[in-house]
């Protein structure tokens, strides 16, 4: 059994939305369609897959701002991020007008997530990490076998989300990453909301922002 991914950037702010699906059923997630859905959906279409939800890091527009017309195109629920960002995702007609996005009305997902909840994609499973601080209901998904995850808005090659936006608080994320983030292991490759992917064991020794005060042995 093996989980795959494709990385495919959208909107202007190139987010790093990104389908991910078992190899063995060829069932589906997408995670954070922040639009383009027809560059999302030729990923689908070229790897012959079934997706079976929408998966969610954050409420932030560009990567959600598609989600409402690929559920509603692929007839599929929407899942995520944690509650404490429903003031996000009502907020959307704003953020729309906020930062030169087409309008997309507010919604709720069909499910929130919770820490410690898992996510299922045919015979993979994603388990659930609440990681506060960029947003207060951020999450981010961790696939064990793979030794993958996806970080949304919380950690970057080199860098750390924002915490300037409503609700964020960096010593909230500074603990998410060191707490949630790290116990993972060294040899995690993250796939963040922009830029490159990098490691875990990599941003503790050279990220500025959350390198280890130890050198690692």
């Amino acid at each position: 059994m093996t989980l795959r991914y494709q990385i495919v950037p959208v909107t202007a702010f190139q987010q790093n939305c990104s389908v991910i699906w078992c190899d063995e059923t060829r069932h589906a997630a997408i995670v954070d369609p922040g639009g383009d859905i027809q560059r999302i959906m030729a990923v689908v279409n070229e790897h012959q897959l079934e997706v079976k939800q929408l998966l969610l890091t954050h409420g932030h527009m560009d990567h959600v701002g598609g989600t409402p017309d690929l559920a509603a195109q692929l007839q599929v629920p929407v899942i995520g991020p944690h509650k404490d960002d429903a003031f996000w995702l009502q907020a959307l007609p704003g953020q729309g007008d906020m930062f030169g996005f087409p309008r997309v009305e507010a919604f709720d997902p069909d499910q929130w997530l919770e820490d410690g909840d898992t996510v299922t994609i045919g015979n993979q499973t994603l388990a659930v990490y609440h990681t506060p601080g960029h947003t207060p209901g951020h999450v981010i998904f961790f696939n064990e076998e793979s030794q993958t995850a996806w970080v949304g808005d919380v950690l970057f090659k080199g860098a750390i989300g924002r915490t300037d936006f409503p609700k964020g608080n960096f010593e909230q994320l500074i603990a998410a990453i060191k707490g949630k983030l790290w116990p993972l292991g060294n040899d995690v490759i993250f796939i963040p909301g922009h830029g490159e992917r990098s490691t875990f064991g990599r941003e503790r020794v050279s990220n500025p922002f959350v390198a280890d005060e130890m050198p690692l042995y």
